[in-house]
């Protein structure tokens, strides 16, 4: 040590750059097709609906796993299956995952059962571990109640198993902030530091449904904050299919690893606004953006509400029909990388939208809206060099100090609330 000391004081200091200069970012990459044949999505399937001869399931969990083959076979897959299969194709292909968090083998909301027990042995069976020999290996734990040091062993553990699909989950969303030194020091930060690249993914659920400061928000506008450099990905889908493209276009991008933060929704998980046709997961792609699904006659839309997350059906259920023909709601389902050029064109598409929304259940000073507020802007002063001149205006709860109303009745009033206020900014023709 001494030796080295000696040799390091005798060395010649580095010569300085000659300017620092950020690297240009590629901001969204080109789309990879993360379909998969109808076979193999078959054969993920049986093997999460099947269990050991002899295998006594319990029998609260068999009307679940009844229901949940019935929605299968019939072609509709709801955020559960969306992604046991991502995780199930995934392993097919070869390609080990992993999952930890506090309560993943079952699912914090009860969603995932991932790891059967037998009900009169104990016996444990992890079903999508038994497909076929060549399969990748598949890991799921139940970790201590520690977030700092549960996530901090699984992003080490990402560095090294580049090619697995590693993934973290926070019980609730808001649980990440016993992790933070681990993110801000590692997670965000370590391809700058130390080129050390990373393909953790943080599964965070988020979403306002009443339930508490404490159950509502992981903090979407911390993560945001951090962003820079192309250094992580944050996502916030409102689809099982949009979910099953995302988790595995995160191992089947070659050449390309960084963090993904995932808010995982809750009230989500069951309804049927998340389900998809199953063909939807044979062919196609993440999509950063998506277009109102209703199809709104473009050239009559005099409002385009962009919004992030399962808000975009809350303003949906509350407009009127009228109000939604001349309306557009946008879901912008990649926050980071931002997805400028993809929102230019479609702000393009409905030429005659003079009232531009930004749409968030969070607080104002909470949420995206910091965040996507002026590069909205700079979309719109782009726009209006050959087109009518724009306003740009943020729907949302009122600032707080706290994430969300402790009380039930404040949280439903607050989204009445936020649905007047978009209402009465729509233009009157």
């Amino acid at each position: 040590l001494n030796a080295a000391l000696d040799e390091t004081r005798q060395a010649k200091p580095p010569e300085p750059p000659k300017a620092i200069r950020p690297e240009e970012t590629a901001g969204v990459v080109p789309h990879v097709e993360t379909g998969v044949s109808r076979e193999v999505l078959d054969a993920v399937a049986a093997a999460q609906f099947a269990l050991p001869e002899g295998f006594t399931r319990h029998p609260r969990l068999e009307r679940i796993f009844s229901k949940a083959q019935e929605r299968y076979e019939e072609g509709t897959i709801d955020w559960a299956m969306g992604e046991t299969l991502a995780f199930g194709t995934i392993l097919h292909e070869g390609t080990d995952v992993r999952v930890a968090g506090q309560d993943s083998r079952r699912g914090t909301f009860s969603h995932r059962h991932a790891m059967q027990v037998d009900y009169e042995t104990g016996e444990e069976y992890l079903q999508l571990a038994h497909m076929h020999d060549e399969q990748g290996r598949w890991f799921i734990y139940d970790s201590l109640l520690s977030e700092y040091a549960a996530l901090g062993f699984e992003f080490g553990y990402s560095t090294v198993a580049k090619d697995a699909l590693v993934c973290w989950e926070a019980q609730f969303g808001d649980f990440v902030n016993g992790a933070q030194i681990i993110i801000d020091q590692f997670i965000v930060a370590s391809e700058d530091k130390w080129d050390q690249t990373s393909g953790l993914v943080m599964l965070l659920p988020h979403g306002y449904e009443g339930q508490g400061p404490e159950h509502s928000s992981a903090r979407i506008e911390r993560f945001l904050t951090l962003c820079a450099e192309d250094n992580i990905q944050v996502a916030n889908c409102t689809t099982s299919a949009q979910y099953f493209h995302l988790l595995r276009r995160q191992v089947r991008r070659e050449g390309l690893v960084k963090p993904l933060v995932v808010f995982t929704p809750k009230s989500l998980l069951r309804s049927s606004n998340a389900f998809c046709d199953i063909s939807e997961f044979e062919t196609g792609a993440f999509q950063e953006v998506l277009d109102d699904p209703a199809q709104p006659n473009a050239d009559e839309v005099r409002t385009v509400v962009l919004c992030s997350g399962k808000v975009a059906y809350d303003l949906r259920d509350g407009l009127k029909e009228e109000e939604l023909a001349r309306t557009a709601i946008v879901r912008v389902e990649q926050l980071y990388p931002f997805p400028s050029e993809q929102l230019r064109d479609l702000l393009a598409r409905y030429g005659n939208a003079t009232d531009v929304v930004w749409a968030q259940e969070e607080p104002r000073n909470m949420g995206p809206w910091g965040f996507v507020d002026g590069r909205l802007w700079n979309i719109l002063d782009e726009l209006a060099e050959d087109g009518p001149k724009r306003e740009l205006r943020c729907v949302s709860r009122v600032a707080s100090a706290s994430p969300a109303s402790g009380m039930s009745v404040v949280h439903s009033q607050e989204l009445e609330q936020l649905i007047d206020d978009l209402r009465t900014g729509l233009p009157s023709d």
